[in-house]
């Protein structure tokens, strides 16, 4: 909803509807949602104003 709110441009995989995305957050260490890659390669998860503000 930050995203939107914020007008920042991102593209959304579901987990509950593409599950195979779940390999690979997994591969990359991740054991919750959300999982927020940025532009510059850096991820990370859950909600965290203080990155997402970056974007915005």
């Amino acid at each position: 909803m930050f995203l939107t709110q914020h007008h920042v441009d991102f593209v959304e995989h579901n987990i509950d509807e593409h599950p195979e995305y779940v390999d690979q957050l997994k591969a990359d260490g991740f054991k919750a949602t959300p999982v927020i890659k940025l532009p510059d390669g850096q991820s990370f998860t859950g909600f965290r104003p203080d990155m997402l503000k970056q974007l915005a």
